[in-house]
């Protein structure tokens, strides 16, 4: 008898012809993520485990972070031929249950001498017999005892849902756009969450913004690193960019012009990285550059997609969303990023395109982004 994890996906099953090269992806993914528990992964007959784990505990809080996992169940795998086992092992996973059961047995091997409604009566009297504490219930249990003969027999109890989504790599590259703040973070994983691998830029404007500003971001990537895979972050001085634009352009119109060159540069950034889209983490409204108009005037300097996956969400929203991914403690700590230094009193929410380019005719565009870029730096975490 040996204790191991059963994982299953979930739209991957939708996938046809292609479903063997997104499950090899998943493997590599899984294998990735329960690195240095001494787990073994492999597949067999349709399901994904793992076993040889030191910390099942460990090892189920890794897998239902990967990405293109939809649950898992801790499970016993032991040998089929010995029925009064397999019941008696049963048993005893049944044994801390109350309410309401129902056991489920599938059979894979059509030559296993009892079929499944045969093992689910069995296997259903014994438990009921020795936990006065259940009752049976076969439209809505309280709790199912699975039991799934294949090669082996592997019986568990407990579903513990993932994440879902798809494999990372799977769906392409994007770069997202990364700031202190509690929004971007939610916006990269919930694109990474459809199997897309994301790098990262972020705009650093020392000495406005502190080094810890700085590690705060780097924290935040950490966080997400682990269900993506790993995360390049490119961090770009954009202290001058930011001096240039409050020196010389009008003041309703700073931070819509700070927002364009953030865009020019995070394009450049993601075509050398062979990254197709943007991504960043704006909501129609929550802020005056995020006006529908603001918007399109950021949009406009993208030759390539940009993707706002919180578009339409309440911050109360978002909020729940960085909880949950482990984000927003980080995101809350007060250390302010380049997004807060020099903000206009006043700033444009229908902002004219041609007041942009008038204030943008005063700065030396191409030597400032060639500037920023030169003094970039990449980090891996």
């Amino acid at each position: 008898m040996k204790n191991l994890l059963l994982v299953r996906y979930g739209e991957i099953f939708l996938k046809g012809l292609n479903r063997p090269y997104f499950i090899r992806a998943l493997i590599r993914k899984i294998r990735y993520a329960v690195r240095g528990l001494g787990a073994e992964v492999w597949v067999h007959d349709g399901r994904i485990f793992v076993r040889g784990f030191d910390d099942l505990q460990e090892c189920i809080d890794r897998v239902t972070r990967v990405f293109g996992v939809h649950s898992v169940s801790p499970a016993i795998e032991m040998p089929k031929e010995d029925f009064e086992e397999v019941c008696a092992r049963a048993i005893e996973m049944a044994s801390d249950l109350s309410g309401t059961f129902k056991v489920n047995a599938r059979r894979s091997d059509k030559r296993y001498p009892l079929n499944s409604p045969a093992i689910n009566e069995e296997v259903g009297y014994r438990i009921l017999n020795a936990n006065p504490k259940l009752k049976v219930d076969v439209h809505h249990p309280d709790h199912l005892v699975n039991i799934e003969i294949r090669d082996m027999a592997y019986l568990y109890v407990k579903v513990i849902p993932a994440v879902g989504g798809m494999p990372v790599g799977t769906n392409g590259n994007a770069t997202l756009l990364l700031s202190g703040g509690i929004d971007s973070p939610v916006a990269g994983w919930m694109i990474a969450k459809r199997g897309v691998q994301i790098n990262a830029v972020h705009f650093h404007s020392y000495p406005y913004t502190s080094d810890r500003a700085k590690e705060k971001v780097l924290d935040l990537a950490r966080k997400l690193s682990f269900s993506c895979c790993g995360i390049k972050v490119h961090v770009v001085p954009f202290t001058e960019i930011q001096m240039q634009i409050h020196e010389k352009c009008p003041p309703e119109y700073t931070t819509l012009i700070m927002r364009r060159y953030m865009m020019r540069i995070a394009e450049r950034i993601a075509r050398e990285t062979e990254s197709e889209a943007l991504i960043t983490g704006e909501s129609i409204g929550q802020v005056a550059s995020q006006t529908m108009t603001a918007l399109g005037t950021t949009d406009a300097v993208a030759d390539m997609p940009v993707f706002r996956p919180l578009i339409g969400f309440d911050k109360s929203e978002i909020i729940e969303i960085a909880r949950k991914i482990g984000t927003l403690e980080i995101s809350e700590l007060p250390y302010e990023d380049c997004c807060t230094v020099f903000t206009p009193r006043h700033p444009a929410t229908h902002p004219k395109m041609d007041k942009i380019l008038e204030g943008e005719s005063h700065l030396a565009q191409e030597e400032l982004i060639e500037r920023a870029l030169e003094g970039t730096e990449l980090i891996r975490v």
